[in-house]
């Protein structure tokens, strides 16, 4: 089916859900209250025979709890529908040629990246900002980390795991929407630090006193119930349990605000948890990641189920009820450290594992996500000998409509010197080839009719910066740039992309000076294309049979420029800053 009207129909339905379930919470809110007012007019009604009256109130309350529990269902249910239609919405905006106002990863703009800071991976208007789907902080983590990778292995295997992920939209949603419901404010990776790290305070011993503790506690209040001792011992025994819970008060507090961090946490986890569970997979990378949360005698959702129980129970220490009446008589926050101690101690080393595998799962959704949202995009076949051949080749981030496609053939060991009039296409040009590149090597579908390349790293030098906080000229910079380079390929084999390099000297040094730097990257038998102005540089292909001289051309048409965006073998003949000056009534 076609991605919008998928989303379009998906969205009718929810919508349709929506309708009826509010319909029933009117419904159930409505019985809840005729509940509550029939159970105490029974109550009034039977006064005099107090037995009827226990047995009305106790009806009720079993009735009344019966519609709570199930008014918090269709709570929930509808929650989830909400999300998802949220979801779908999102979705047929981004159709619509809109960026979503998600988070666009200005936090992992790094300028010294092999590549990530030149190719508008993020930022505003990014393509992280565009096909980030992630729900968790983690997750988010992740997709950054996999697009800025640079890794080059089993491509095949991460096509195989979001080809299948992509096919699963339904689960992909409500494992999303599942996400949404929870907003949690501490990183996944502090919590598991925090569990990792974390020093028992209580002795095992010591963790039994509150169960003997609640045991007598019990018997007391029996035995005083049926007036076989004296009020004034419990009065006397609740004193002491105060007593022992004042004692431990400073360690209980410091556990309960510790952990009490990670609780929306594992609220939220313990559900995604149970949706991988749920589903089986057939690639390979997906069983392994899955295979991580199997264990042999419970599964993984339901141990993160039992932790955040514990810690939900721990934070009804905030009732003054329980704080009272639960210390006093059955060591209430003693016995709920003891748990979170115990649960910590059992599950410390597997905590970070499965915080990963949601993190995995979370950030694969949205690469399959963008995978299902461009089905006329085609996966890249693996080639071990030529590095790029591609038909039609376009940037995924320009509208199809107003997008100029290339066809694109570079072999190993291969440099091509492309030359152009300004906003001839040649930047937009570079960084098409490098996310595509980028986009390639994490298992993404590109925008091309076919891609076929032999996987490779990617390097480039496209918007060096001075910087005043270092004391950096901007020549110094492009040259600490070109220095990160050259370092990088005495070790491996890397795609480079250059866009006129040396900007910050003159013309003449930077003629000679860009010129020895393409001589030594030949020398490496490197394999990369670099964009300049100087045509100059152009003399190089009849010197090495490596090198190839490709242009972008403008052309004056009736007083007015105009560029066709094609790649042309050759060099550019037409330049147009003179006739941009006179235009625009500078000069």
């Amino acid at each position: 089916m076609n991605p919008v009207e998928f989303y379009t129909q998906a969205k009718a339905t929810f919508e349709t859900e929506l309708v009826q379930l509010k319909k029933r919470l009117a419904l159930f809110s409505t019985i809840r209250l005729a509940v509550f007012l029939l159970t105490g007019l029974g109550i009034y009604l039977t006064m005099a025979t107090p037995l009827n009256s226990a047995i009305v109130f106790i009806v009720g309350a079993v009735v009344f709890g019966f519609l709570i529990v199930k008014h918090s269902d269709l709570v929930k249910k509808r929650d989830v529908i909400l999300q998802k239609i949220e979801i779908n919405r999102i979705e047929l905006t981004v159709f619509e040629g809109k960026f979503i106002s998600r988070e666009v990863g200005f936090d992992f703009i790094d300028s010294n990246h092999a590549f990530s800071h030149d190719i508008d991976l993020f930022g505003e208007r990014s393509f992280f900002n565009y096909i980030n789907r992630t729900v968790t902080e983690s997750g988010k983590q992740e997709l950054a980390n996999t697009l800025s990778s640079n890794e080059i292995d089993s491509i095949e295997k991460k096509q195989e795991a979001i080809t299948e992920l992509a096919k699963k939209v339904e689960w992909r949603q409500h494992f999303s929407a599942l996400a949404g419901l929870v907003r949690v404010g501490q990183s996944s990776k502090l919590i598991a630090d925090y569990i990792l790290n974390y020093k028992t305070v209580f002795s095992k011993n010591l963790s039994k006193l509150p169960l003997l503790f609640s045991i007598l506690s019990t018997l007391i209040i029996g035995l005083v119930a049926f007036q076989v001792i004296a009020f004034n011992i419990l009065v006397l025994w609740f004193f002491i349990g105060l007593g022992i819970a004042i004692f431990f008060l400073k360690k209980t507090q410091k556990i309960y605000t510790d952990s009490n961090k990670a609780k929306d946490t594992f609220d939220q986890y313990y559900q995604l948890l149970q949706e991988i569970e749920k589903v089986e997979f057939s690639s390979e990378v997906l069983q392994e990641k899955r295979q991580k949360i199997q264990t042999e005698k419970q599964k993984a959702s339901e141990i993160f189920e039992r932790f955040a129980k514990i810690l939900n129970r721990y934070d009804h220490r905030n009732n003054i009820f329980v704080a009272l009446l639960g210390n006093a008589l059955f060591l209430w926050d003693l016995k709920n450290a003891c748990d979170v101690e115990k649960w910590i101690g059992d599950y410390k080393n597997v905590v970070q594992e499965w915080f990963e595998v949601v993190a995995f799962f979370d950030a694969q959704n949205s690469l399959a996500n963008y995978c299902f949202n461009h089905p006329e995009y085609n996966f890249p076949k693996i080639s071990q000998d030529i590095i790029i051949k591609a038909t039609s080749l376009g940037h995924p981030l320009l509208k199809p409509e107003s997008r100029v496609d290339n066809d694109f053939e570079i072999d190993q060991e291969k440099f091509y010197i492309i030359t152009g009039a300004n906003m001839a296409g040649k930047s937009t040009f570079l960084r098409t080839i490098g996310i595509s590149i980028v986009m390639a090597n994490v298992g993404l579908p590109v925008c091309a009719e076919s891609f076929e390349y032999k996987p490779i790293k990617l390097i480039t030098s496209m918007r060096t910066t001075d910087s005043l906080a270092d004391n950096e000229s901007y020549f110094y910079s492009e040259l600490k740039r070109l220095k990160f380079i050259v370092d990088l390929m005495k070790d491996d084999e890397y795609f480079i992309i250059l866009d006129e390099i040396l900007k910050g000297t003159n013309s003449k040094d930077k003629a000679s000076g860009s010129k020895k730097f393409v001589e030594k990257l030949v020398s490496f038998s490197s394999t990369g294309i670099i964009a300049t102005h100087d045509v100059s540089l152009c003399e190089l292909e009849k010197e090495y049979s490596q090198i190839e001289n490709y242009f972008f051309e403008a052309e004056i048409k009736e007083d007015e420029l105009f560029f066709d965006y094609i790649l042309k073998q050759g060099i550019c003949k037409n330049m147009n800053a003179s006739f941009l000056l006179k235009k625009m009534e500078i000069i």
